[in-house]
């Protein structure tokens, strides 16, 4: 799991809430009429005690009942008036509000989106769901009350002072002495609240990613009957949840102590004062009706500041939260836009030195003929076709054709850049020990057009993330990789991903039918046809068999499909699109000998057609390559064909043979 506990004792809240100002933009104008309505509605309050002053002073003083009934109607309707008013300032916010939080947890979703394997890999996926989902909760909460109730009850006490002092400025000056204390323990409180809310909301994602973990991989903790153990753990995490929530009791519980009891002592030694200057005939009993009602009428205000400094401390760490995933910097940026977009030079690696820059074009142009690129291109492109002609045709006779053209092209300069080369490529984690040696140094292959690269190597040798270089789902560190003579980080990854597919070894589905699932592989508009022919290729016809065919749903990550079917639907999801370039991590793991061999067949006529790296632990797997390449020692050790290796290189030889390596 990531660091993710941010410090929050030298920052402030107000700058981070400040942060919301985008959001909040284009529904200021219905929240600040919300605010003003809002005041009203409090001030309208504060008349009551005016109401009263005059019926005590007034209509009671000198008997009268029809005062006394219109002195009632007059409150009435003040009190219509206050309720009305502040059931119009909820109405005002309720819709734009909702507006702002769906579209903060649709920017969030985006940028997860976009952002690069290595942030996912660092952070827990239960983190991530609550900062899409408690954290914004917390955030419309405060947009929606403590925001607006700061500023009306800021104001309200400010009037309500006013008509106190108004009434008697003595009893004003006894009712505002508990102001200090009160603003001291505000300030000491801010801090203290702010570290352990952050705490709290860090521990709701440490609980989330357990319950998430613990559902997807609920097979394997009954399989083994660890159902004890991860309760024991759920309980070690609830009660530390339980323990940090009860420290912010404890903290809200002091601060409401403060503000209740200082005020209301004040008000106790108002009312007695009060009474004495009635007796002595200096204020009238209406004015001090007046007074205490409005006293009274501000308790709410004054009482809830520790309510709504709680609620905006907690807004202001779910601040935080939240723009900490959005501030990481998105795998799009810095690099190439598509067509008719602007380009922007990609940034250069922070370790093992800068990345060689990327060449203009696919071949450079000569002196005297401008428009060369692309003409250069074509006789590529016709290669190309010629070779995945050759190749398509039965094996036998034309084998020697076949190695003949590949002969005569390798001669051929312009051949010597097409197809997927690796150059010098160099990579380690971002999150390596800093001095640590790369996973891969000095990575030099070439995967010619037309032609399937296996790649062999002992586990843990960095095969897996060798593939992942290519279609960049991890960035190389230094070196380049070129696809038809152009380094890929040269193109926009939306253009990379629809040249170069990827089936992975542990193959992932999502919650929708199968037919979503493998034309996920494809362009928009995709039809059933190519449908099918990626399923009869990846020999997964048991999808029309399912009950309602391709249009069944899978369950969760594909769980309620076996494992060598979820295989085959990746496998056929790889290959639905007729992508120019394949990267198989080990595709056939889980088949069984039968459907391994009978996928094998299909695979050939597939690989006929496009430029392939295969990673590969079993003979049948390499035996569908061209040629063979070993990784070993975070370098390609040797290249060859199958038959080849095995004669020369005794690792190659052991891994084959799935003996021990002596060594």
């Amino acid at each position: 799991m990531p660091t993710t506990r941010a410090t929050t004792q030298d920052r402030s809240a107000v700058r981070s809430l400040s942060r919301l100002w985008p959001y909040v933009r284009p529904v200021r104008a219905r929240l600040l009429t919300a605010a003003l309505v809002a005041i009203v509605a409090s001030c309208t309050g504060l008349v009551i005690p005016l109401v009263l002053k005059w019926m005590v002073d007034g209509p009671v003083a000198d008997r009268d009942p029809a005062g006394v009934w219109l002195g009632a109607l007059y409150l009435l309707l003040l009190g219509i008036a206050e309720a009305a008013l502040f059931g119009i300032r909820r109405w005002l916010v309720a819709r734009p509000l909702s507006r702002v939080e769906a579209g903060m947890r649709a920017d969030l979703y985006r940028h997860l989106q976009r952002l690069p394997v290595a942030f996912h890999d660092r952070w827990a996926s239960g983190q991530l769901l609550s900062r899409g989902t408690t954290d914004l909760m917390l955030l419309r909460m405060f947009l929606a009350f403590p925001l607006t109730f700061l500023l009306v009850n800021g104001v309200t006490i400010l009037v309500g002072v006013a008509i106190m002092l108004a009434q008697d400025w003595l009893l004003g000056l006894v009712v505002l002495v508990p102001a200090v204390p009160v603003l001291w323990t505000c300030v000491v409180f801010e801090g203290r609240y702010a570290r352990v809310a952050r705490r709290a909301q860090d521990q709701v994602g440490d609980l989330t990613t357990l319950v998430e973990e613990s559902v997807l991989g609920i097979r394997v903790v009954k399989g083994f009957g660890r159902h004890r153990s991860q309760a024991r753990a759920f309980d070690a995490l609830s009660a530390e949840l339980r323990g940090t929530e009860l420290h912010k009791a404890r903290l809200l519980a002091t601060i409401w102590g403060v503000i209740v009891t200082l005020p209301e002592v004040a008000i106790g030694a108002a009312l007695v004062l009060g009474v004495v200057q009635v007796a002595d005939g200096d204020l009238s009993a209406g004015a001090l009706v007046a007074f205490l009602s409005t006293a009274l009428a501000l308790r709410w205000p004054v009482e809830s500041i520790g309510f709504l400094l709680a609620m905006s401390q907690e807004a202001a760490t779910a601040t935080e939260r939240y723009f900490e995933a959005m501030d990481e910097a998105r795998e799009g940026e810095g690099e190439p836009e598509p067509a008719g977009g602007s380009r922007e030079p990609a940034p250069a690696p922070a370790e093992d030195g800068p990345r060689d820059p990327a060449p203009a074009s696919v071949v450079e142009p000569a002196p005297t003929v401008a428009p060369e690129p692309a003409v250069a291109r074509r006789p590529v492109e016709v290669r190309e076709r010629a070779v995945a002609e050759e190749r398509a045709v039965a094996r036998g006779p034309a084998v020697l054709k076949d190695a003949l053209l590949k002969d005569a092209l390798l001669k051929d300069a312009e051949f010597q850049d097409a197809g997927l080369r690796f150059e010098n490529v160099r990579f380690r984690y971002p999150d390596a020990p800093p001095g640590s040696p790369p996973l891969l140094h000095g990575v030099d292959l070439h995967i010619r057009p037309g032609e399937s690269m296996a790649l062999v190597g002992a586990t843990g040798s960095g095969k897996t993330t060798l593939t992942a270089l290519v279609p960049r789902l991890h960035e190389i560190t230094s070196g380049r990789i070129t696809l038809n003579g152009v380094d890929i980080t040269a193109m926009p990854r939306e253009e990379l991903r629809a040249k170069v597919a990827v089936a992975f070894e542990e193959p992932t589905l999502f919650s929708t039918t199968v037919g979503e699932n493998v034309l996920m592989g494809a362009p928009d508009g995709t039809g059933a046809d190519d449908l099918d022919r990626a399923l009869a290729i990846a020999q997964a016809e048991f999808a029309h068999a399912l009950p309602e065919g391709t249009a069944t749903r899978v369950g969760e990550q594909g769980l309620s499909l076996s494992g060598g079917q979820r295989q085959r639907l990746a496998l056929a999801r790889a290959v639905v699109g007729r992508p120019t370039f394949l990267v198989l991590d080990d595709p056939l793991s889980a088949l069984d000998v039968h459907t391994e061999a009978a996928v094998e067949a299909a695979l050939r006529r597939v690989l006929a057609d496009t430029t392939a790296l295969i990673v590969a632990h079993r003979p049948s797997t390499v035996l569908l390559a061209d040629r063979v390449a070993l990784l070993s020692g975070g370098r390609i050790a040797a290249v060859g064909t199958h038959q080849e290796l095995l004669r020369s290189n005794a690792e190659y030889a052991h891994l084959m043979s799935g003996e021990e390596d002596p060594r």
